[in-house]
């Protein structure tokens, strides 16, 4: 018995258009996410897995190749280390004003809480989208490789 073939991305029309009109509305509710996590649910963790997921259904949708022309795998490097590094600045810029790590109130004694917060959130929000995206190019791009490999 022979398996059918599976539709071509491209030949799924209703997928595509609604991928496209949804996808900005993700990444659009990943900021919203973000920058309200301090007042309630969310936060940094939460908002970069929403946006990953904009991501990953982009390249889903369009394929590997052009997600990986709009967000290159150099790009996804350096967002994972710079929100590493912006995360652990925040702390470090804190024990150089005198207070323990990521002790906001030295910042700013009225909105130093607040700034510190939006800063390690953003920190974590970066990682996190950077690396969902770099796993999934480590796994769309795997068959790539393989046969590449068989060549």
């Amino acid at each position: 018995m022979s398996k059918p073939n599976p539709m071509r991305m491209r030949e799924m029309v209703v997928v595509r258009e609604v991928s496209r009109i949804l996808i900005p509305f993700i990444l659009l509710f990943a900021l919203y996410v973000q920058f309200h996590g301090d007042f309630g649910p969310g936060g940094g963790f939460q908002a970069g897995v929403i946006f990953a997921a904009g991501l990953v259904l982009y390249g889903l949708i369009h394929g590997l190749d052009a997600l990986q022309r709009a967000v290159p795998p150099r790009l996804i490097e350096v967002l994972a280390a710079g929100g590493v590094m912006l995360y652990g600045g925040v702390g470090l810029v804190t024990i150089a004003l005198g207070g323990q790590f990521l002790e906001y109130k030295v910042l700013d004694p009225h909105h130093g809480e607040h700034w510190g917060l939006l800063l390690i959130e953003g920190g974590v929000g970066i990682t996190v989208t950077a690396s969902m995206t770099a796993i999934f190019y480590a796994f769309a791009g795997r068959d790539t490789v393989q046969n590449q490999e068989k060549r």
